[in-house]
């Protein structure tokens, strides 16, 4: 099968499209047959050799991608829940066998069956920010209908399901983003929308229940000003999980009495059960950016490198229509 590899950390260009063996699933895995996978930026902070949180799990050489899919092919001993031919969504064991390649064998818990109403394309773009997004917001920020919260980079891969996910659940939500996004951000559904460089957030947003920080930007003296909007006894998650808390991070939720959360990805089946039930309804919208042939991952890499993609990047593996 073909896959995309990388055999030395680097830039787009170690990036190589090669034929390697068909993975075997484990007992409690299903074997993919891929019909797309999403790109994100994790994909190329590994390929570029990872940062302090990721670097301890990298082994070369591997398959990059972890949003995956595709059609169930085969079903380990021990997988129940599933059966060949099944249309399914998720994510790949992590940083193991990726989904740049034309099969990939993942655990059965970490996939759900695809949203009805998404292409393959579509769905490939849902799993890795959406689970990151529900993870931070349901999980580690506790949100309840009828809170606030503060979405920080909401126009994002990350924040856009976060907004969606945030307002299907019934929260009050202000989203920040720049100028030329803020308009996407109302069709998302935020309540209110806000440029953080032209405008101060700390003197416009007051008594939130939760601050997501989903931007990239990793400053420190930026989180402590977000914490101020917090009303006591809030809560800050951000899933920038390399870039722990200072002291003055620590002490301005202290004095909040608010609770600092970092947020890992969690790939569980229910919750991409939940957020294909909130697709297939209509209150979740995946906005494609942008598909790429297998062939021009390094394109792909290269514009998701640029922070200025508005919805998601696609390596298209087969196309949709193929017989599973």
């Amino acid at each position: 099968m073909k896959a995309v590899r990388i055999h030395a950390f680097g830039g787009p260009e170690v990036l190589q499209l090669e034929d390697v063996a068909r993975p075997v699933p484990a007992a409690d895995e299903i074997l993919i047959k891929l019909y797309a996978s999403g790109v994100n930026p994790v994909d190329w902070v590994v390929r570029e050799g990872g940062n302090d949180a990721l670097r301890a799990y990298l082994t070369l050489p591997m398959t990059l991608g972890w949003d995956a899919a595709g059609v169930v092919e085969e079903l380990g001993s021990a997988v129940t829940g599933f059966q060949k031919g099944d249309a399914v969504y998720g994510e790949p064991n992590f940083p193991g066998n990726g989904s740049y390649a034309e099969y990939c064998a993942a655990k059965a818990s970490q996939f759900a069956l695809k949203p009805k109403s998404l292409s393959f394309t579509e769905a490939a773009g849902v799993p890795l920010a959406g689970l990151t997004a529900w993870t931070a917001l349901f999980e580690h920020g506790k949100l309840q209908a009828g809170q606030r919260i503060l979405i920080q980079g909401a126009s994002g891969g990350v924040g856009s399901f976060a907004v969606q996910f945030a307002k299907a659940k019934g929260a009050y939500v202000i989203g920040t983003a720049s100028a030329g996004n803020l308009d996407h951000l109302r069709q998302l559904g935020a309540d209110e929308a806000i440029d953080y460089r032209s405008q101060n957030v700390e003197e416009l947003v007051r008594d939130v229940d939760v601050v997501l920080e989903a931007s990239p930007v990793r400053d420190n003296a930026a989180r402590v000003k977000a914490i101020t909007v917090l009303k006591e006894g809030g809560t800050f998650v951000s899933v920038n999980v390399d870039f722990p808390f200072d002291e003055a991070v620590q002490a301005a939720l202290a004095q909040k009495k608010a609770t600092g959360e970092l947020s890992n990805n969690q790939p569980r089946q229910e919750w991409l059960q939940e957020i294909a039930q909130l697709i297939d309804a209509g209150k979740v919208r995946v906005f494609i950016s942008k598909v790429f042939p297998l062939a021009e991952v390094a394109e792909a890499h290269r514009e998701s490198q640029t922070w200025h993609v508005q919805g998601k990047l696609v390596l298209k593996i087969r196309p949709d229509g193929e017989p599973a």
